[in-house]
């Protein structure tokens, strides 16, 4: 398998994050991506609920660097028990 990507770095990139909804879902996807992304900008979030207003969906779009750092906000979202899918 090649180490090649067909993202050219850096880039802007969106990341969305499901999971249900509640208070502290985007909190949460936002603190574990400001983990990696110190300077993210709060216009760089949107946030959708689904017609019964049981999930939400938060949207972060990054100035990502290189693939390692997409790498691993990737992981930590997907180790965190409160989310469903990472896009």
């Amino acid at each position: 398998m090649s180490d090649e990507t067909l993202l050219k770095f850096p880039c802007e990139f969106p990341i969305k994050v499901l999971g249900k909804a509640g208070l502290e879902f985007q909190a949460t996807v936002l603190s574990i991506i400001r983990k990696h992304v110190p300077d993210l900008s709060e216009g760089a979030v949107s946030t959708r609920h689904s017609e019964n207003e049981n999930y939400v969906s938060v949207t972060v779009t990054i100035n990502a660097q290189n693939q390692e750092q997409l790498d691993a906000i990737y992981q930590d979202l997907s180790d965190h028990e409160d989310v469903m899918i990472a896009l």
